[in-house]
């Protein structure tokens, strides 16, 4: 320890910077004695203190995990109290120097004690806090190298210490579980972690956008369609004798249902509290697996107890009525389909199909081997005889749907998909469970049948 002369001025000069007290008048910062007060303190704060803070560091690595908040706290209270004597002193000090009094001996070994205590805890202090951060939840502990081992061991924070103020002597530090080669201890840099879950691939969904939708608050909605219209308007004279045609027009009182589609996963309530992207992940994934049902059951919903009556299934079979084609192709197909929509008094605004057989249509080619539809080149969406293609799994291969879905049927939400999580289900609440819930209502209206088409694209078939 490096021994100090003391000076009165000096003494206080050195307490009023420890303490963080005000300095009386003539002994401000800008004063002889507070400048060689400052020149002191700093001697003999940062030149020990780098050298007892290693010491203090790899005293600390010994430490539990445990253990080290609890150390982080004690030295903490330690400083305090020795911030507390020093501003005693500091203050008994000033009250000393008013009265013309020597400071004694006895007080200013205690003042340099005290000081040297100071260093030593602050450095002792951020040490802690380096060991804290370094074992925080989460962070991997690095192996250390030899030459870390030697620098943070006990050994070298006494007898390093003494050497290098020329001291005479050796020591001896173990460094058997030291990190010597890459091998040694394991792994070296811990694995980086993308952040959120890879997700699998995702069906597109386009069927609802080819409806018009509206809001509904019943269960159920009725409607009247018309089922029959025979059209005897003629010409007639003035005073027919058997009085002016009469046409017929004949309805029908038809209904559909509400459908609620629903389903539901259990989680832990403590995975989702302590990852909000997890929570996040289920709820987009329940809710893709909503509008994934709800694509199938707007296209293909058998009508039959709780299922939507869909589209495809209420659609009128393929046939040709009565036009002459040279080599059935898929898209001579389309194009007649859409010809049977027209003859029904609706106009086509959309062509559904399963995605290889719009590939197979897209890569069809002339007799030299150009692309007749597609342009490679292009940026155009999707589109065949001047509709929008639909290309979606829903659909089997070799089927194909067309129609007026803007005019002819029309899709009703009951209720927007939603997502509930709750405690309130079996022995949740106990187990720390949570079931998670999503669901939606909707319905689904077509008014003419005749305005779609569905059939296949197998030659030599009729159609569906």
């Amino acid at each position: 320890m490096r021994k100090l002369q003391l000076t009165p001025a000096l003494v206080l000069g050195i307490l009023a910077l420890a303490a963080g007290i005000p300095l009386v008048a003539g002994l401000s910062l800008g004063s002889v004695a507070g400048a060689a007060a400052l020149v002191l303190l700093s001697t003999l704060l940062v030149e020990p203190g780098q050298t007892r803070y290693r010491g203090m560091h790899g005293q600390l690595g010994k430490v539990g995990a445990e253990d080290l908040e609890q150390e982080y706290k004690k030295t903490q209270e330690n400083l305090k109290q020795v911030s507390d004597d020093l501003k005693r002193f500091a203050e008994q000090s000033q009250e000393d120097l008013k009265q013309h009094r020597q400071l004694s001996d006895e007080a200013k070994a205690k003042v340099d004690e005290l000081l040297v205590q100071q260093g030593e805890l602050n450095a002792r202090l951020q040490a802690a806090e380096q060991a804290l951060a370094d074992n925080r939840p989460g962070r991997a502990q690095a192996a250390l190298t030899m030459g870390a081992h030697v620098a943070q061991s006990e050994e070298f924070s006494t007898r390093g210490a003494q050497l290098a103020q020329g001291g005479k002597g050796s020591f001896t530090v173990g460094v058997q579980q030291a990190l010597t080669t890459a091998d040694a201890g394991g792994e070296i840099a811990a694995p980086e972690r993308q952040a959120g879950i890879v997700a699998p691939g995702q069906q597109r969904l386009f069927i609802r956008d080819l409806l018009n939708w509206g809001r509904v608050q019943s269960n159920s909605i009725e409607y009247v369609r018309e089922t029959g219209f025979t059209n005897a308007a003629d010409v007639v004279s003035e005073n027919p004798a058997s009085g002016k045609p009469e046409s017929d027009l004949t309805f029908e009182l038809t209904s559909a249902n509400v459908a609620t589609i629903a389903h539901w996963i259990h989680a832990s309530r403590q995975v989702l509290s302590d990852a909000g992207m997890l929570q996040s992940y289920i709820d987009g994934r329940l809710r893709y697996g909503l509008k994934l049902k709800e694509e199938t059951q707007l296209l293909k919903g058998s009508g039959v107890g709780l299922n939507i009556n869909g589209l495809y299934t209420q659609a009128s079979n393929y046939a040709n009525p009565g036009v002459e084609v040279e080599s059935d192709t898929k898209i001579d197909r389309l194009r007649i389909a859409m010809l049977q929509v027209q003859l029904a008094e609706y106009a086509a605004d959309g062509l559904v199909l399963n995605p290889i057989d719009w590939t197979s249509i897209e890569l069809t080619k002339d007799s030299q081997g150009r692309y007749i539809w597609a342009n490679p080149n292009g940026v155009n969406g999707p589109t065949l005889w001047g509709l929008p293609v639909v290309s979606t799994k829903s659909l089997d291969q070799d089927e194909f749907l067309t129609g007026a879905f803007q005019m002819g049927a029309q899709g009703w939400d009951r209720e927007d998909a939603s997502v509930t999580v709750s405690t309130e289900d079996r022995d949740n609440f106990i187990k720390n469970m949570v079931t998670i819930l999503c669901e939606e209502r909707v319905a689904l209206t077509v008014y003419r049948p005749e305005a779609f088409v569905k059939g296949d694209f197998v030659i030599g078939s009729s159609g569906a």
